[in-house]
């Protein structure tokens, strides 16, 4: 009985989720559908899903939105709607940074990769979307997931300025992030 009851809260675990669905309200409204790809990166989607899965996501801008590249968002820290957005993009969350899992998966329009420092081993709950295929990021992040719906949903995605791709104004923002099964 006692195995039983271990392996059911076990499979209850936020790691045998396989997506995210995230409502976004700005510019862009709408859902957009991630496929995780725990079978790359187990520890990444665990600590994005335990982060999901707590709300932590809700309410995060994103922050740094670079046209023909990608859409980057996730400071739970600092990205919190209604915050000073001068520090959006420099947080992360209480939980411990990860150690990079690289994979083959290219990153190609609609790739989710993990946010990190200049440390191949500080990605923590940052991630991004590409809007276009960005081949010299493979090997050096690492890949989560994959948009499966709502790609016009990111690309509606208000952009920022500069070569930062720093949004300014009001940016849009990830109202609610569910974690799927």
């Amino acid at each position: 009985m006692r195995k039983l009851i271990a392996l059911c809260a076990f499979c209850a675990s936020p790691a045998f989720a396989t997506g995210l669905e995230i409502t976004v309200a700005g510019e862009a409204n709408g859902t957009i559908k991630i496929d995780l790809l725990e079978d790359i990166a187990p520890k990444h989607v665990e600590q994005i899903t335990a982060l999901a899965a707590d709300g932590a996501y809700d309410d995060v801008v994103f922050h740094r939105v670079i046209g023909g590249f990608m859409a980057q968002t996730g400071d739970v820290e600092n990205g919190k709607l209604g915050a000073d957005m001068r520090l959006a993009g420099t947080g992360g969350s209480d939980r411990p940074d990860l150690a990079a899992e690289f994979s083959d998966v290219p990153f190609d329009r609609g790739v989710v990769g993990m946010a990190r420092a200049q440390d191949p081993d500080s990605a923590n709950s940052q991630f991004f979307i590409m809007f276009q295929q960005g081949h010299f990021l493979n090997g050096q992040y690492t890949v989560v997931g994959r948009v499966t719906e709502g790609m016009e949903i990111v690309d509606a995605i208000k952009k920022g300025q500069g070569r930062n791709g720093e949004v300014t104004g009001a940016p849009d923002v990830m109202t609610k992030v569910t974690v799927t099964e």
